[in-house]
């Protein structure tokens, strides 16, 4: 029987989704302001990580993780948008509730965003965790995903709009990067299920310094 956490939690969009307001992504996209600052929930529900340290240590939950799994990934020191999307994709799309508690994952997931305050938009990124009771029903049940990323590219969109207005990237350098993969998820008792994924991210990328992410970006063409 398909696991109900599988149906109900991570990577599915919530029922209860608010637009994601894109004020400077937005514009982004239409003008190529890379000045993107985001209010609102994203449209897409992804599955997030595992989380910086283990802290389960109940009988119920002390088998072994499987090869794959385990903390958080930190950020990598990659200057480039579309391979930085790539790396918080497959992080946003793993993540292990046997060795992790619901702050621990957010703790992890936090530690990917820009540092810069007018960009983050961290309500965006978080949306995708389940509230702390579903991740702990995904526990009693020793829920964990692993990903995988096909491929990612910039919208055409974002590409149409930085050609019009090259210069504009320049005020924030925030890219739009679109990422499609698959996630496999397992839980006791041999259950388990892969779904393909696909979600646009906001990331920053200074010169010199290495990128960030600033937000799930609205759903925008391909």
């Amino acid at each position: 029987m398909r696991n109900r956490l599988f149906e109900y939690g991570i990577g599915r969009p919530p029922n209860r989704r608010i637009a994601l307001v894109a004020t400077g992504l937005a514009c982004l996209l239409a003008v190529a302001a890379a000045t993107a600052f985001f209010t609102g929930r994203g449209e897409q529900r992804s599955a997030p990580s595992s989380a910086p340290s283990p802290t389960r240590s109940s009988a119920s939950h002390a088998k072994e993780p499987a090869p794959g799994t385990g903390p958080v990934a930190r950020p990598p020191r990659i200057s480039d948008p579309v391979q930085f999307s790539r790396a918080a994709a497959e992080m946003l799309w793993s993540y292990d509730t046997r060795t992790t508690s619901h702050d621990q994952q957010l703790g992890g997931m936090e530690a990917w965003m820009t540092k810069e305050g007018q960009y983050n938009d961290w309500a965006s990124v978080s949306a995708q965790m389940p509230d702390p009771l579903l991740w702990s029903r995904m526990a009693d049940q020793e829920q964990y995903a692993t990903a995988t990323v096909a491929e990612a590219h910039y919208p055409a969109a974002f590409k149409q709009a930085l050609t019009e207005n090259p210069s504009a990237i320049t005020e924030a350098y925030i890219y739009a990067v679109t990422v499609t993969g698959k996630q496999t998820i397992a839980w006791a008792k041999g259950g388990g299920g892969a779904e393909h994924r696909s979600i646009t991210l906001a990331v920053q990328c200074r010169p010199s310094h290495d990128c960030s992410l600033v937000a799930i970006a609205p759903r925008v063409a391909p």
